[in-house]
């Protein structure tokens, strides 16, 4: 939005409306000890000035672009045709809301309908919302849901999930009275499923890039009536047996592999899915394919009025609103993409990070810490993670994540991560680097 200062005469005429004689009334509600704190401002600058100021600041961020990058860790740097800008940035798209009127805004209802069709068919479920905030949020509505459609009030899952999304899921639930136990693996955690549990959440692949066996904890999940939740990196599924074939009840995941930059960190999209059965109970919005008075089809929010999420206490869920844009992003990168499109991009983040994982392994002084199988992330023992994070700096490299900011037991270690964007030229880069520490 652009700035637009008022002139002194228009100060003028608001104060003279006001009956005042000065802005600093406008203050006097405000105690006068927090009024008016000393703030030391630069000197006032003109356009051009600001605008090389602003390029300087943004020229001393790390680009990824520009960079080899093997960092993951929830977020991840994959390609992003360009046909994504093109249509996504079109104003009918762009300014669009979330359409209350379906008679003047069918495409954006149109997008949504084909969003949720394709995270069905993704994850192999029966129903999918029109988009949650992201998908650590994503996560914690559904540990809400499993409450509300089982009665129970204690939700289990491992440390193995996003250590990010484990944090909300405790914020979302706690004014509920919702119990939440954590155990160290999904495995020990599965353990602890009985007849109080709502639900057992897992991530597939899980945080330090394990590839879980999906089966046993869906089926020893389902033998105590619990329901199963499964929060899935999408790009993954291109390689991956879906959620769905497995039983879940619920799948939830992290939109932002699927065409987003990595943007600072957001706004991202948040993927929900879940059986037909569990629908009723479904956060957010759902957008139905009608059929109007000319036997044409349209499209329309169903199932759900607006109000059904704004009652408070009574409400089935936080989330009254959805990513539309990041959700037609998405919509637009898989169907550029395709079935085996997004195959390639899955096969040759698997393939890069298990060459990746054994050079390093090669390499005297580190070690793979598990010997499981594991996606495009994997985790390195080393001596020092401070002297490698330093060495790749220094060399031009963004390195793995440290994995001690959230497991203090894993404090020499490094969760490195490969996409379809590192080369083998990059990879050896990064070995060549870690042999010289």
């Amino acid at each position: 939005m652009n700035y637009i200062a008022h002139s002194d005469a228009e100060r003028a005429e608001m104060l003279e409306s006001l009956g005042i004689k000065s802005v600093e009334e406008l203050f006097e509600v405000v105690p006068r000890h927090v009024r008016f704190p000393e703030l030391k401002l630069p000197k006032a600058l003109s356009e051009l000035e600001v605008t090389r100021l602003m390029s300087e600041l943004g020229n001393q961020n790390t680009n990824v672009l520009s960079h080899p990058c093997f960092l993951g860790a929830g977020a991840y740097r994959h390609y992003v045709p360009s046909v994504i800008g093109h249509l996504a940035g079109r104003s009918e798209f762009f300014t669009a809301y979330t359409p209350y009127q379906p008679e003047v805004s069918q495409g954006t209802l149109q997008v949504i309908y084909e969003f949720q069709t394709m995270m069905g068919e993704l994850y192999n479920m029966d129903i999918a919302n029109a988009s949650m905030y992201d998908g650590a949020s994503a996560l914690a509505e559904a540990a809400i849901m499993a409450v509300n459609v089982t009665g129970r009030k204690k939700i289990v899952m491992p440390r193995t999930i996003h250590p990010d999304s484990r944090a909300l899921v405790r914020t979302y639930t706690e004014p509920q009275g919702i119990v939440i136990e954590e155990y160290a693996t999904a495995e020990e955690a599965m353990k602890y499923v009985d007849d109080k549990t709502a639900a057992l959440l897992v991530q597939q692949p899980d945080f330090l890039g394990q590839i879980l066996e999906l089966q046993k904890l869906s089926d020893a999940t389902h033998a105590q009536k619990a329901l199963f939740v499964v929060s899935a990196y999408p790009t993954a599924m291109g390689l991956l047996k879906p959620p769905g074939d497995y039983g879940a009840d619920i799948v939830v995941g992290e939109g932002q592999p699927l065409g987003m930059t990595l943007s600072f960190g957001g706004p991202y999209v948040g993927i929900f899915t879940c059986r037909n059965e569990y629908i009723r109970q479904l956060p957010g919005r759902i957008v139905g394919q009608a059929l109007d008075k000319n036997g044409k089809p349209g499209y329309v929010l169903t199932l759900r009025t607006r109000e059904q999420d704004i009652r408070r206490e009574k409400a089935t869920s936080n989330i009254c609103t959805n990513e539309g844009l990041i959700a037609l992003i998405v919509t637009i990168y898989l169907s550029a993409m395709g079935k085996q499109g997004l195959r390639q991009v899955a096969e040759q983040s698997y393939h890069k990070a298990h060459y990746a994982a054994a050079e390093i392994a090669k390499i005297p002084g580190y070690e793979l810490v598990f010997d499981g199988p594991f996606f495009n992330e994997f985790v390195v023992r080393c001596k020092s993670v401070e002297k490698v994070q330093a060495a790749c700096q220094e060399a031009g490299i963004i390195g793995g994540y440290a994995l001690s900011e959230v497991y203090s037991d894993m404090a020499d270690c490094l969760l490195f991560c490969c996409t379809e964007m590192n080369t083998r030229e990059e990879i050896d880069r990064l070995v060549a680097v870690l042999g010289q520490i």
